[in-house]
């Protein structure tokens, strides 16, 4: 099966995609500025390039941890990026009133790894047509996600994505099973690895959670030779001043000798 976001085709066979921007809208001209840099990236490397960030953090550790702009001022800058980039838009939604809104913008609604057996959501997000990538919960069993599709489908929609982002390790750790990629794959639908969420410590700085961005590269390698059909990561020109999910961040300006490496082991795993 081959979805199309914009140009962006992700799943049967097709080249590697990326789904790539910063956690959270932390102001319109750094949304803006990593925006252009990733358009610019996919003209230089070839590559297929969603635009994602999100325009609010509802399931922050803390009360007082920054969540973003609001929905309003949010969609208007994804929409904004969107008319001045080409790139198509991703973005997540929390509850079944945000859906429509954001499928006014958004080419992929995106359900959170916490929400994924929420099923009003996933019906909802179905019932838009848009893409909708379920990130499978980090308490999830791959083959359990089958339920979560099913939902989508429910609705006469069968453009799903579903996403790999770690499971629950013990306390403030996730793991990657690896074979997860495959049996998700085996429903049917294309699968996308978060590299960046997969190294999070979920928890694990006490008001909100750590990172270990230095795997990043490791467990891309790893779901790439596997065979994924996109890859995720959240990028930020300075990683370490990131106003959300900054230790898993990956740095922007890393970004382009990464993504070349990884096109390179995609060409040489389907070939």
């Amino acid at each position: 099966m081959i979805l199309k976001a914009g140009a962006v085709e992700i799943g049967g066979g097709k080249p590697l995609a990326l789904i790539a921007g910063p956690c959270v809208i932390e102001s319109e001209a750094l949304v803006f500025d990593v925006a252009a840099a990733l358009s610019a990236l996919a003209g230089r490397l070839g590559i297929g390039i969603v635009f994602k960030a999100s325009y609010d953090k509802a399931n922050r550790s803390a009360v007082s941890n920054f969540r973003g702009p609001g929905m309003r001022e949010g969609l208007r800058i994804l929409r904004a990026v969107k008319e001045k980039t080409g790139m198509p838009i991703l973005t997540d939604v929390h509850e079944c009133a945000q859906v429509a809104p954001a499928a006014e913008v958004a080419d992929i609604i995106q359900i959170p790894a916490f929400l994924c057996r929420q099923t009003d959501l996933l019906v909802e997000a179905g019932r838009t047509g848009r893409i909708v990538n379920v990130k499978k919960g980090q308490f999830v069993a791959p083959g359990d996600m089958m339920n979560a599709v099913a939902k989508v489908r429910s609705t006469g929609n069968d453009k799903v994505l579903l996403t790999e982002r770690g499971s629950s390790f013990g306390y403030h750790n996730l793991v990657v099973d690896m074979r997860a990629l495959a049996i998700m794959r085996g429903l049917g639908v294309p699968v996308v690895f978060d590299a960046t969420h997969s190294v999070q410590l979920p928890g694990g700085a006490g008001t909100c959670s750590g990172g270990q961005r230095e795997f990043v590269p490791l467990l891309a390698r790893a779901a790439v030779a596997a065979g994924v059909d996109a890859l995720f990561m959240e990028v930020h020109p300075q990683p370490d001043k990131a106003l959300c999910d900054g230790p898993n961040s990956w740095p922007l300006g890393e970004l382009e000798p990464l993504v070349k490496h990884l096109q390179a082991v995609d060409k040489a795993s389907r070939g």
